[in-house]
């Protein structure tokens, strides 16, 4: 089973995106900003992470270039963000992110941009 970890201050929003990730069977793990994000991958790395941008103490751009710095291209990276101008989008891709999703979005949207990043390339 998939293990996907969800990044976001607001905890509604984590439980939402969370539930909706488990009902198409996910196993998911939650951070509520970057830096416990960054401390749970360090321990037990997911094969996916679901990244919101506005966050204390490490924001999600940031979180998203130490991974890419640290592992790779190995991780894929979802930013999920209301943060929803083209240029938002532009310079979430240009941090390394592999797909965007501006809230509020369709949870459908969401279920299909995951799984076909944890597809087996």
């Amino acid at each position: 089973m998939s293990k996907v970890l969800v990044v976001d201050d607001s905890a509604i929003q984590r439980d939402m995106i969370s539930r909706v990730l488990k009902s198409v069977g996910i196993n998911v793990t939650v951070a509520s900003d970057g830096v416990e994000a960054l401390e749970q991958i360090q321990q037990d790395c997911p094969d996916l992470v679901v990244l919101d941008i506005v966050m204390p103490r490490m924001n999600g751009y940031e979180v998203c270039r130490w991974l890419r710095s640290n592992l790779g291209e190995g991780l894929p990276v979802v930013i999920c963000s209301s943060k929803r101008e083209e240029f938002d989008r532009y310079w979430g891709m240009k941090q390394g992110a592999d797909a965007y999703i501006a809230k509020p979005f369709r949870p459908q949207d969401l279920v299909m941009t995951v799984k076909e990043l944890l597809q087996p390339k």
